[in-house]
């Protein structure tokens, strides 16, 4: 009876070590690598670093979405990884969406191509998808510089009209049709995407600089073409505004929500009678980033085609999440068109 008793004994202490020990173990803690932890997922998406265990092997997809008064609201915006927000002519601004982790069923109002969106686009190898284009993008666009399908050549087939909207406002594509436009000519839509650089957990608590949760970036003095920034606590996300009206998805109202926010300055010449503009994308030049409600003062550089922010030299790293870049005048600049504060 002693022996049964003893031996009881050892095997509920061997059972209780061996329990505490398994509660001891983080689970799925992101900051560990997959090795140390095999309940991570095993893919990160490229642009956005976020992990997933989906095939990470989508070509990135790079479309110009109108941003015109009676365009909005948008579709689609709210999935893509990263957009640019650039002028094109007079005060409108334009977005370069490039999507890889995402396919939205619905994108646009589709707007023209310029030539230094499609510069933007070769960054990610993306199949860039516009409809119309200026003098300089019809030559680099039907030279096949980059792989395309275009609304001038599509338009009532891959690309459908919304008769709620006129045109030039009403164009748009579905991620479907996307495909099947690639797929007829013959352009593989699958490849090894480049991943970005982002924060780890430990870089993420470090980040210093300016409180900045409500930011405005001007490109002109015409409200109803400003960005707003609002930060989010909830979320640790910024939320975009128009106008002072919030960014929303068109078909679910899904709002933008961005980790990332980068505004940098770059030299604008106007071109022509017309108000086009040549945009040096290759200098380089002052930035803004805002992430987790804070302004940090960066530069920015142009690496194999993508706008990356440096803070003393060397990448700043993203946030894991969503991004959106701001690509503002020189003249007048970040100090005149830029405010943040609380």
């Amino acid at each position: 009876m002693l022996f049964f008793v003893i031996t009881l004994f050892v095997v509920l202490t061997a059972c209780s070590t061996k329990q505490n020990h398994v509660d001891e173990q983080p689970v799925n803690d992101p900051g560990l690598t997959e090795k140390e932890n095999p309940d991570l997922p095993a893919n990160m998406y490229p642009l956005t670093g976020i992990k997933t265990d989906e095939d990470v092997s989508q070509r990135p997809v790079g479309v110009i979405i109108n941003n015109h008064t009676k365009a909005r609201p948008q579709s689609g915006l709210q999935a893509a990884d990263i957009v640019y927000e650039v002028l094109a002519e007079g005060d409108v601004t334009r977005f370069l969406a490039i999507y890889q982790s995402e396919q939205p069923a619905v994108i646009g109002p589709v707007r023209s191509a310029r030539d230094y969106y499609i510069d933007l686009s070769t960054g990610y190898d993306a199949f860039f998808v516009a409809h119309g284009w200026s003098p300089e993008a019809k030559s680099l666009l039907q030279a096949n510089v980059v792989d395309n399908i275009n609304g001038m050549t599509y338009d009532g087939t891959l690309f459908l009209r919304d008769d709620s909207r006129v045109a030039p406002h009403n164009s748009y594509i579905s991620f479907d049709n996307i495909k099947k436009g690639a797929d007829e000519n013959g352009i593989s839509l699958e490849g090894t995407v480049p991943e970005l650089q982002f924060l780890n957990q430990e870089e993420l608590s470090e980040l210093q600089g300016d409180e900045a949760t409500n930011v405005r970036v001007a490109y002109s003095s015409r409200e109803m073409f400003a960005s707003t920034y609002s930060y989010n606590e909830q979320t640790e996300k910024y939320d975009r505004y128009s106008n002072n009206v919030q960014t929303v998805d068109r078909e679910t109202n899904e709002a933008i929500s961005l980790d990332n926010v980068l505004i940098v300055e770059m030299n604008h010449v106007v071109i022509d009678d017309d108000g086009r503009r040549k945009i040096d994308l290759t200098s380089g030049g002052n930035g803004i980033l805002l992430q987790k409600g804070i302004a940090q003062e960066v530069t920015w550089e142009n690496q194999d085609g993508r706008i990356i922010p440096l803070r003393d030299g060397k990448p700043a790293g993203l946030v894991p999440g969503k991004t959106w870049i701001n690509i503002i005048p020189s003249n007048p600049g970040i100090s005149d068109s830029v405010s943040y504060g609380n």
